[in-house]
């Protein structure tokens, strides 16, 4: 400061909280001409202009290259090295060969000169890929770890980290059942502790004392001793331990694609097992084929199958001449790539054609059954002759039989399907619009290709063997495919068909099963054999081919050329009568003798492989025959006008006539192949010739053929009667028109050609054909778009080619056309989601452009949605797809070219530059697939120039980097500009950002590095000049920084390994080296400058700089939508580390330390972002926070605000800086969450294990202490962050019982002290344990396997190995992270042992110690950090004993709560610390009074906590603390070991009270008293009373008794006032515990403790945190909330009455804003809730039997919660003192009368409970107006007992007596307890008319109240007036008044009761006839009837009433001074005494 101008400095104190916390730390550290710390503001026309901090520019990167070059050689090469060398390029160019499954590749026939479509067409499809790959990309070792998370069996190497808390679980007893003896607790007011100690401490062992203790040893030889002990066994890898963290934001993971594959969709295999029918006569066939009902479509070709017996394929020989292996397969793989539940399996049976109707061929099958015998064996003989002879005749004819369904849907299961169906469609075109995938489920998808696994076909899809028993018939007249869905659709509704459809019994059996990945012996459908193929299979699998439902965007990879020709109708129906029985011959003709049918057609099942000609199957005397055929055929490569399909019809006679032959010709007909060159494919309706046709016939098509000579004569004049459809599935024929024309185009470019070619139906000349091709090239936009996909591959290279090679025209060299039409190339990007992370460019789409309205714009919309999904699938680095691209590799057909060569690089660099218009829009908006093109030309390019040994920088032209630049500036303004825009484009600028991104990532292996450098400068400047949201601009960077900062050259790149001292001087002089005064100063200067963002360090290590300026902006931000920025930016810099840890490059040590100290300066922007790291401490008091009250809300500011202005902390005590930070200005930050600040945590400790230790002291000792105490801040974080968090216990439903125990831990101190300095901060904290069952606090829920959505069900199925695999981890990255916390912290007593300030860093490093301590810890770090506190005590011991007092009481409760402890290292480690400190303690001041105490305090509140903690492991090391003292020789001179053994007695003693305890754990109000009486006997010692009050208001929150907690803090609360008033007379501060009368009057209690015990100032007495007035203020405030949550409101406003007068006195404003903002809120409630409060319930309870002990007639009113009933608590008592002796001795008494003892069982328990009400006197009820008022302070209480003379209880009315009975107890309810015992009872008795007034007083309060409600309640009313004035109330008023009013009493005695009873009435009468009115107007029209009958009793009853309410009794009414004055007393109070007398004697 001092060198800052004297106004600067003033300016900066006075704006201080202007300023980032940054920024200030700045003004400190850095050096004086960069303190003037302004923020610019940039603004651009045209953008409103955005704030950014002044460090956000980038700086001007290092000449990198160059750099290389002057340092390469004093660097540290070997380093450098390691990481892969610099000079040698990360991309290599490798030709792949084609995947191919078959054992041949699918190719042409041999011998034919194909045409250069066909011919590049199989050239793509065979030639090689030519991929670039990133060599070190995928590599298995890099990744190993990180990228596969192949963390299988790193855990095997890691040791067992034992932690108590697990131990404890095993070893827990389970709870013994059965009676349990109850103790009975003796002597409630008994006096002081008891101190006959139960046995003696020496009878016991002692436990194994740590040698050498108790040896001098200097403390440096023992810090370094500590040290070595540390360093061993650690683990290297600091984030293998760490759970991987969410890839939510991994936008740097480029899945590296497959190679393009022939697509399969889902596989399943068919096996035929067998066919049989009842009967057994002839051969039958047997067909099956998948139809999709729902689409209508048959989706698979048919495959054939020929299932009959030796015998009966004997029948056919005659007409098989060859049987192909191929052709005897009787299972089939079918391929589903859309499964639905539509799908059927359909199975035709077809038989040899035979005489008759399909009918009358079944009816054998349908009557006859084999099994008869007899006479059906001779049927079925004679029937098998008659096969065998029609066979022989007509064996190569079949006719239709009968056909059976098969539902697939159990396969194709529909639950998982439409779960499913997303993915699926999406990879094949349909998605759902504007979908936007997650990068996991992208990841998830790549990982499976689209398998039948996961699309539910695999799941539940076992093998089955089914069988259908039951065939349909075929109906002759209903066999087209029509017919055949019509059926189907039927039969999925009913599942049988019309009953007319007959079905005949039969039986198939078949096998469905999930095709297995590799099948032996099958053939493809061209039936080539697929690898791998065995020689001696027979029966060979076939793989039959799909006909998807829709498109599948899969390009061709192999060669296929399929013809199908479905055959439909024939209508011959006005024909001559011979065409009845009709076939139709198909043939594929090369020419038209009969000799050139070819071979081509597939033949069928049992028969030759190819057939020449096949038959259709005949319908038996039909006219028009509908056909169901398929026939197909292997189309010839080269095709030509002679190519057509001839079909001659015959009709078949089936009869045999004399000389007739069996075929007869009806007709021919014929379809062309091409037309104008193209395939023809569709449907046809043909006309049939009836006569031989003409010559030259088949270059006509038939229905155009010119008119012959002689004239062909045609069947219904020329007519179409034929239909009839042709399919191709063929990657050579487009089978689009301009998909066609381009390539023929491009193809006469190519080659020698005779002009005017042709193109389909149109000429084009040499002169037309440059702009034909231009045309071509546009309106490939308006192909459709799968044939587009389809021959993608082949369409690329084309334009490639065109792009980079001039066109030859008539020997012109046309102008080259440039980039094709980039319309064209308006490609979506396919998401690697959708695209199983296959090859981009096995799935563009062309999305024609919006405004070219294409007829496909809807599909094409969707397309454009799908290929934009959310990740780019960032393939450049295997762009496989063209081979040729550059023109270094010319191509055997290309035409001679000019000599200047060109490359396609720059080529497209330049016409991207240039592009104008909807093209360079269109262009940017697809900008990926041109960088990836881009690269790899570029990569081809160096390949080929074998230019690796020479320098990057001139690999490219100057010109072609320029359009590098200028490409990236319009990207990034592109970029910009959308993000301005409204919301709807932020996607589109997210994946541009991306894909730039990945280019300059991929530029980086390539170009010069200075030059990207530069690139990514500009970007940034670029967009921060843009932008308007720092979020977004944030984001936007982060995301491009990430992925340039996952190369794998990034230390390289950074520079790492060049230090401070080896940089190059920075082009401006650096600022330090100006002003360096003395070396030395300079050396500091500059190692606290390692630790900063510097502008030099930002230059050097450049992407570094810019990803830690993100991280520092995105902390310092504020703003909405930033904390999302905030997680990106940690988790970019988490992720980076993470790689670097776990790259095996990285292994050496000294290489990790070069890679720390490049990650320095990220400590200094954590020390920044301190105050917004998420508080745990917070997280964790939240749980306790009983009723959601709102308060919570206040705590969401920085360390949540009301800590940090905790009263006290910072006035009364500056050292202790707790997390209050004191160091601040104050300023609202953002906080960050949880999983975010732990991320950020584990960096920064990675870097301090990583980083060179001496150099850490270095700057440590040069810190000033307000940065040191941040890091101890920073460390106290990381404790609680990584505290263990257990096992996830799988089998245990609760280890809660264990976590109580924890929990509970000073809850309440943790409240009471929220933030009073650093021993409130840390008292904050207990309970390691509630985190560990999910739900408790969410917000700490953090390894990843627990996160939202996943943790529900994931915890269910682990399994225990992965449970305890887990916890293995945990437990090892727990205790790593505490190992590193406790070297820094060696590191900064070290380091700061020679600085003055040790005072309060000790107290620092304590806190952050003792902390550790507390959490769930191994005893491999308990080991270490004891020995630490060892070395602290004996190096720093008077200071600690002086100055940290606080501190000390922390040590002495975690040292003594491990002493307890059930593992012996950790007791052992203990017990060795807790004597040190002991005995270093008496070497300081000679007299450890103040050790005893807080040793004694500890003792007292550790046993009051926890109910888990073991007195016997506490004896043990009480022991063995004796048996060091007793060894230890030093001391023995000295009062020292008589002083231990004195207070190891008293431990002791508490020890006993301990166990009291423990046996009364089951019974609440047993233990309370207990409690309560351990406090009382500790009057004489106020801090214990203090621990013990609080153990109290612990139990009792815990019981959810808010009321009692508070009373508990607010006698604490006195008995410290008490202690404060004696010390120092404040005005302000309450008068000892008189101020507390009006909060509870039981509070004077507290003031007889004060004067004649002790004076305060006595040492050690009253020195807890708790006896200052911080404390004070912390108790009572603790108080108030407590009493807000019980709902006692008024007792808050009592409470902060006394508070406000301190805060005021030490003007905490904040503190009484929120103060009064409570206030506010409890006279809220009191005013919105005041009469739906719920106060206590109250019960007398009366113990009667020896049993019982004490307790034995003692009698005890209990406060229950409110709304107990009475069966509640009676059932509660009984249950647990059943427990007690056994239910059989235990009895309820179920009356409230007085109990004879005499009559009870003497072996019985009896209890007897009474409901009570509070009870007042008249006078009391003056001042007790409000509810509350009438529950509060309650010391009498009052119950009726009715009863008769006789002895009933119940009677006559004049015969019913009551007696009240009014208990007053000792204290006044609410007290610290519970239950209060009762001290005094008084009974009245009423007489029969006494009772009369009381009922009828209630009746008539009943109406006043009813009447007067606001608002009124009808029904409430009616029901009062009905109980009134209602005719038949039985004992109701009429009758009360009959009885006592009907005459006036002979006894005088009465008279004024008789009085007061007609007044009574009178008013009551009174009252009921305004009801009567009320209710007149409250009802409603529906209740007129009720009323008139109400008014109508109401009368007479008033009538029935009047003359005895009228009746006076002359004697009262005389002159007044008659009536003596004791008479009127006895009526004031004769029915208050106990004087039954009186009534016995009638006087």
């Amino acid at each position: 400061m001092a060198t800052l101008p004297s106004a600067e400095r003033r300016a900066f104190a006075l704006k201080i909280n202007r300023y980032s916390s940054a920024e200030i730390r700045k003004q400190f550290t850095l050096p004086p001409n960069l303190g003037q710390y302004h923020r610019q503001s940039i603004s651009t026309s045209g953008f409103p202009s955005l704030q950014l901090p002044q460090f956000y520019d980038p700086v001007e990167p290092v000449d990198f290259e160059g750099l290389l070059m002057t340092h390469l050689n004093s660097l540290d090469v070997q380093l450098a090295q390691e990481l892969g060398d610099f000079t040698d390029d990360d991309l290599d160019v490798v030709f792949t060969p084609k995947e191919c499954r078959t054992l041949q590749p699918s190719l042409p026939e041999e011998g034919v000169e194909l045409d250069p479509h066909v011919r590049d067409c199989v050239q793509t499809y065979i030639r090689e890929w030519l991929i670039v790959n990133r060599k070190n990309q995928g590599s298995p070792e890099i990744c190993g770890f990180k990228k596969t998370g192949s963390r299988k069996d790193f855990h095997k190497t890691l040791p067992k980290q034992t932690f108590e808390s697990e131990t404890l679980e095993c070893s827990e007893p389970a709870a013994q059942a059965g009676p349990r003896h109850l103790n009975v607790l003796c002597d409630v007011s008994g006096k002081g502790p008891i101190t006959a100690c139960d046995f003696d401490l020496r009878s016991l062992q002692p436990d194994k004392r740590l040698e050498n203790l108790l040896q001098q040893v200097s403390a440096e030889d023992f810090e370094k001793q500590n040290e070595e002990a540390r360093r061993t066994n650690r683990q290297a890898e600091l984030f293998a331990l760490y759970p991987s963290v969410d890839e939510e934001d991994a936008v740097e993971i480029r899945p590296v694609p497959e190679c393009p594959k022939e697509h399969l969709g889902n596989r399943i295999l068919v096996k035929l097992l067998t066919l049989k029918f009842e009967i057994e006569i002839e051969p039958l066939f047997a067909s099956i084929a998948l139809y999709d009902v729902k689409e209508r479509k048959k989706i698979s070709e048919n495959f054939h199958c020929d299932l009959n017996s030796d015998q009966f394929k004997g029948f056919l020989r005659a007409h098989t001449p060859t049987v192909a292996a191929s052709s005897q397969a009787r299972s089939a793989v079918f391929s589903v790539t859309y499964p639905s539940s539509d799908i059927y399996l359909v199975v035709k049976i077809e038989k040899v054609l035979q005489q008759g109707e399909i009918g009358d061929c079944a009816e054998p099958y349908l009557v006859i059954k084999e099994s008869d015998g007899g006479k059906s064996k001779e049927k079925i003989e004679k029937l098998k002759l008659q096969a065998e002879s029609f066979c022989q005749r007509l064996g190569k004819y079949r006719m239709p039989f009968a056909w059976a369904p098969i539902s697939l849907s159990s396969f194709f299961n529909v639950s998982t399907l439409e779960r499913e169906v997303t993915d699926v469609d999406s990879v094949v075109g349909r998605s759902s619009v504007g979908e936007r995938r997650t990068l996991a489920q992208s990841r998830r998808l790549s990982e499976r290709a689209l398998s039948l696994e996961e699309n539910g076909v695999g799941s539940n899809f076992k093998t089955s063997t089914l069988s259908v028993s039951s065939f349909f018939k075929q109906e002759g007249d209903r066999l087209s495919d029509e017919d055949l869905f019509k059926f189907l659709a039927d039969y999925k509704r009913s599942s049988s068909l019309q009953r007319r459809v007959k079905s005949i019994p039969g039986l198939l059996r078949l096998e469905i099963s999930t095709a297995p990945e590799i099948i032996n012996c099958c053939l493809t459908p061209e039936m080539l054999p697929v690898k791998p193929f065995p020689e001696n299979r027979t029966r060979p699998h076939k793989e039959i081919l799909e006909f998807p439902t829709r498109e599948v965007y899969v390009p061709h990879t192999v060669y296929r050329n399929l013809l199908y020709v479905y055959p439909q109708r024939l209508n011959f129906v006005n024909k001559l009568a011979s065409a009845r029985n009709i076939t139709i011959k198909i043939q594929f003709m090369c020419g038209e003798d009969a000799s050139s049918a070819m071979p081509v057609i597939f033949g069928k099942s049992s028969g030759p492989e190819f057939l020449q000609e096949v038959y259709t199957a005949v319908t038996y005397h039909n006219k028009s025959p509908d056909f169901y055929e398929e026939v197909k055929i292997k189309l010839p490569a080269k095709l030509t006008v002679n190519h057509h399909l001839l079909f001659t019809f015959y009709h078949i006679s089936c009869q045999q006539k004399q000389g007739a032959s069996v075929e007869t010709l009806l007709g021919y007909s014929w379809l062309p192949i091409l037309l104008n060159e193209r395939l023809q494919t569709g449907s046809y309706c043909l006309p049939v010739a009836l006569e031989k046709l003409p010559p030259n016939y088949s270059m006509h098509s038939a229905e155009k053929v010119p008119l012959q000579n002689p004239p062909i004569k045609w069947a219904e004049g020329h007519k179409g009667v034929f239909n009839i459809e042709v399919q191709a599935v063929s990657s050579v024929h487009t089978q689009d028109n301009h998909l066609e024309k381009f390539f023929t185009l491009c193809h006469s470019l190519e080659s020698q050609v005779t002009f005017p070619i042709r193109v389909l139906d149109q000429k084009i000349s040499e002169m037309a054909l440059e702009h034909e091709l231009k045309l071509s090239i546009i309106c490939l936009n308006s192909s459709r778009l799968e044939p587009l996909v389809l021959f993608l591959h082949l369409v690329l290279d084309k334009l490639f080619q065109l792009s980079v090679q001039p066109m030859v025209i008539a020997g012109q060299t046309g102008a080259p056309t440039a980039l094709p039409d980039p319309r064209y190339h308006t490609y979506g990007r396919t998401s690697a989601a959708a695209v199983s992370s296959k090859l981009l460019q096995a799935r563009v789409m062309s999305s024609s452009n919006p405004d070219l309205a294409g007829t496909h714009s809807a599909a094409d919309e969707e397309v454009k949605n799908i290929m934009s999904s959310k990740i780019a699938d960032r393939n450049c680095s295997r762009m496989s797809y063209y081979c040729s691209g550059n023109s270094d590799v010319p191509s055997s057909t290309t035409a001679p070219r000019p000599a200047s060569k060109k490359h396609f690089h720059e080529e497209l660099a330049l016409q991207m530059v240039v592009s104008t218009g909807m093209v360079r829009e269109t262009v940017f908006k697809y900008a990926w697939f041109f960088f990836e093109l881009l690269v790899k030309s570029m990569a081809q390019h160096v390949h080929n120039m074998d230019k690796r040994d020479s320098f990057r920088r001139t690999r490219f032209s100057d010109r072609f980097m320029d359009d590098i630049t200028t490409i990236v500036n319009v990207v990034t303004s592109e970029i910009a500009a959308l993000l301005v825009k409204p919301q709807k484009e932020n996607e589109q600028a997210e994946k541009m950002n991306i894909s730039l991104a990945f280019f300059l990532y991929d530029l980086l292996s390539l170009m010069d590095r200075g030059f990207v450098f530069n690139l990514i400068r500009h970007y940034c400047n670029q967009l921060s000049a843009k932008l308007n949201n720092l979020p977004t601009l944030i984001s936007m960077r982060l995301e491009f920084l990430r992925i340039l900062c996952s190369h794998e050259h990034y230390l390289n790149l950074n520079l790492f390994f060049m230090n401070a001292d080896t940089a190059p001087t920075s082009p401006c002089p650096s600022i330090s080296s100006q002003n360096s005064s003395s070396c030395s100063s300079f050396q500091d200067q500059k190692i606290a400058s390692m630790f900063d963002l510097t502008s030099e360090y930002r230059q050097q290590h450049f992407l570094t700089g810019l990803l830690f300026t993100e991280l520092a902006a995105a902390l310092d931000a504020e703003g909405e939508g930033i904390s999302k920025v905030q997680r990106k930016a940690v988790s970019a810099i988490h992720s980076l580390l993470s790689s670097h840890d776990l790259d095996p490059r990285c292994v050496k040590p000294e290489v990790k330390v070069k890679i720390a100290a490049l990650y320095l300066p990220l400590v200094g922007i954590i020390l920044d972002a301190l105050p917004q790291l998420c508080d745990f401490t917070v997280a964790d008091t939240r749980r306790y926070r009983t009723s959601g009250s709102d308060e919570e809300q206040d705590g969401a500011g920085a360390i949540n605000q009301n800590v940090a202005l905790a009263i006290a902390g910072n006035h009364f005590n500056l050292k202790t800086s707790g997390i209050v930070l004191s160091s601040l200005p104050y300023k609202q930050y953002n906080m960050l969450n949880a999983d975010t600040t732990r991320n950020l945590m584990i960096c920064f400790l990675w870097i301090m294990k990583n980083a060179d230790q001496s150099l850490i002291r270095k700057w440590i000792a040069d810190l000033p202490s307000m940065q040191l105490n941040r890091i101890l801040d920073l460390l106290f974080i990381c404790v609680l962050c990584f505290e263990y968090k257990g096992k996830q216990n799988s089998d245990k439903v609760s280890t809660q019982v264990l976590q109580k125990s924890r929990d509970v831990k000073a809850r309440l101190e943790e409240a009471l002290l929220r933030g009073e300095g650093a021993r409130g901060e840390m008292m904050r904290r207990r309970a390691p344990g509630n985190d560990r069952f999910p739900g408790l606090n969410e917000n700490l829920r953090w390894k990843k396997e627990q996160t939202h959505w996943r943790q529900a069900n994931e915890k269910l199925d682990k399994t225990k190995a992965e449970l305890d695999q887990e916890a293995l981890i945990s437990g090892n990255l727990a205790t790593e992270a505490h190992l590193i916390i406790l070297d820094m912290q060696e590191n900064i007593i070290q380091a700061s042992s020679a600085l003055d300030c040790k005072d309060s860093l000790l107290g620092g490093v304590l806190r952050v110690l003792v902390n550790s301590l507390n959490c769930d810890q191994s005893t491999t770090y308990l080991t270490h950090c004891f020995a630490t506190l060892r070395a602290l005590i004996a190096k720093f011991g008077d200071l600690l004993f002086e100055e940290e007092v606080e501190q000390c009481f922390d040590l002495c409760h975690q040292v003594l709560h491990h002493c307890s402890s059930s593992m012996d290292v950790t007791r052992s480690q203990a017990c060795a610390t807790l004597y040190l400190l002991m005995r270093f303690s008496f070497g300081a001041t000679s007299n450890f009074a103040r050790v005893k105490m807080q040793v004694t305090m500890s003792l007292a509140s550790l046993v009051g906590r926890a109910p888990d903690f073991n007195e016997e492991h506490l004896r043990r090391s009480l022991r063995t603390i004796l048996a060091y003292s007793e060894e230890d020789t030093a001391m023995q001179m000295t009062p020292f070991p008589t002083q231990v053994e004195e207070l190891l007695c008293n431990l002791n003693s508490i020890l006993y009270d301990t166990v009291k305890m423990r046996e009364f754990q089951e019974d609440p109000e047993m233990l309370m008293d207990l409690m309560y009486r351990i406090a009382k006997s500790y009057q004489a010692s106020p801090d214990l009373r203090l621990t013990w009050l609080q153990n109290m208001a612990e139990k009792h929150t815990k019981k959810k008794c808010y009321t009692e907690a508070a009373m508990c803090l607010v006698h604490a609360a006195a008995l410290v006032a008490e202690y404060l008033s004696m010390l120092e007379d404040h005005s302000y501060l309450p008068v000892g515990s008189v101020s507390f009368q009006n909060i509870s009057s039981n509070v004077l209690e507290e003031s007889v403790v004060s004067d004649d015990t002790l004076s305060p100032d006595e040492d050690g007495v009253c020195a807890g945190q708790y006896f200052t007035e911080s404390g004070l203020v912390g108790l009572l405030e603790q108080a108030a909330e407590l009493f807000s949550t019980g709902g006692l409101y008024e007792t808050v406003n009592e409470v902060y009455k006394l508070v406000i007068p301190i805060l005021e006195a030490h003007r905490e404003f904040r503190k009484l804003t929120l103060t009064h903002s409570k206030l506010q809120r409890a006279f809220d409630s009191i005013v919105n809730k005041d009469h739906k409060r719920m106060f206590g319930t109250y019960f007398r309870v009366g113990f009667f039997g020896s049993k019982f002990g004490d307790l034995d007639e003692q009698e005890f009113v209990y406060k229950e919660p409110a709304i107990t009933k009475l069966p509640e608590i009676s059932h509660r008592l009984e249950a647990f003192y059943g427990q007690c002796f056994g239910a059989e001795f235990v009895e309820v008494i179920k009356d409230s009368t007085p109990v004879d003892k005499t009559k009870l069982d003497p072996n019985k328990a009896y209890i007897q409970i009474t409901f009570v009400e509070p009870y007042f006197d008249e006078y009391e009820m003056k001042d007790r107006v409000t509810y509350f008022e009438k529950n509060f302070n309650l010391r009498r209480f009052m119950y009726t007992t009715p009863f008769t003379l006789e002895g009933r209880p119940r009677g006559e009315l004049h015969e019913q007596y009551r007696r009240n009975t009014v208990l007053t107890t000792m204290h006044a309810f609410p007290y610290i307890k519970t239950r209060i015992s009762v001290i005094q009872k008084e009974e009245f008795v009423l007489t029969p008319i006494e009772v009369a007034i009381e009922d009828m007083k209630k009746k008539t309060l009943q109406l006043a109240v009813a009447i007067n409600q606001e608002p009124p309640d009808p029904k409430m009313l009616q029901m009062v007036l009905q109980g009134s004035v209602g005719a038949t109330v039985n004992q109701g008023p009429l009758e009360v008044a009959q009885v006592f009013l009907a005459e006036i009493p002979a006894d005088p005695k009465l008279y004024r009761h008789h009085n007061k009873l007609r007044l009574c009435f009178k008013e009551f009468i009174m009252r009921c006839g305004e009801a009567v009115e009320k209710n007149k107007r409250l009802i409603t029209a529906d209740q007129r009837e009720y009323q008139q009958e109400l008014k109508k009793n109401y009368s007479k009853l008033k009538e029935n009433l009047r003359p005895m309410i009228e009746r006076k009794i002359p004697e009262l009414y005389k002159p007044i001074f008659r009536i003596e004055s004791q008479k009127r007393d006895s009526f004031h109070r004769s029915s208050f005494r106990k004087c039954e007398t009186q009534l016995s004697q009638g006087s």
